[in-house]
């Protein structure tokens, strides 16, 4: 293990710094480029982000609330490797959440809600297009955010965003996601969607349910 790992990315100079480094770590966790199992420091990232060390323990704390990395006091942050098999039981959980509640949107949500989402369907192409799965993760995420936030159940949406943040960070040997699965997901949301504005039930209970079987079937998969 390498206490001094560093980690590729753009330098934080705006302002609400914890903020940025925040999301600044989310994105290589995502990306892969904070590795399971590494130990992290505090002066190193921050002197690689530009920023005192102390926003970067206040957000690697806040990553060891979400379960991505455990403190070693004296020593940094450890990364937590996820196993195959913890990725499909979150998979498996968004499904038992987030399937029933799009069925019943799907029922009860007029076209005119669904329209409304087409920028951010949209933004998932964009990303999927460009290989960029730090900004896929956050658009899709984005995406299902703003599907469930029409049920209008603030607290669902919090446990949905949470366990899916969780569910997209990768396992130690699983392969790096690859831009044609990224396009494949986002042609999902985008089909998903028109059947929704066309208020086509057979075909969105079909298309919801094949989104997440293929999460929970190809766990660590960005859905």
């Amino acid at each position: 293990m390498h206490s001094e790992a560093s980690v590729p990315g753009p330098r934080v100079t705006r302002h609400s710094v914890r903020g940025q480094v925040l999301e600044a770590l989310r994105a290589a966790l995502v990306d892969g480029d904070l590795a399971p199992g590494e130990i992290y420091s505090g002066p190193a990232l921050g002197e690689r982000f530009g920023v005192s060390a102390t926003p970067v323990r206040e957000a690697m704390q806040q990553l060891a609330l979400e379960g991505a990395v455990e403190c070693l006091p004296n020593r940094g942050f450890r990364v937590i490797g996820r196993t195959a098999r913890e990725l499909a039981e979150l998979a498996e959980v968004r499904a038992l959440l987030e399937v029933p509640v799009m069925l019943r949107l799907a029922r009860t949500a007029p076209a005119a809600a669904w329209t409304a989402l087409r920028p951010a369907a949209a933004a998932t192409t964009a990303a999927a297009a460009e290989g960029d799965l730090p900004g896929y993760a956050e658009a899709d995420r984005a995406f299902h955010r703003a599907v469930l936030a029409l049920a209008g159940n603030a607290q669902l949406v919090q446990v949905a965003e949470d366990l899916h943040r969780r569910a997209q960070w990768p396992a130690p040997d699983r392969p790096r996601v690859r831009r044609a699965d990224l396009i494949a997901d986002a042609a999902e949301h985008s089909a998903l969607l028109e059947a929704l504005i066309a208020q086509d039930l057979p075909v969105v209970e079909s298309l919801v349910r094949e989104h997440f079987t293929g999460a929970v079937d190809a766990p660590g998969a960005v859905a």
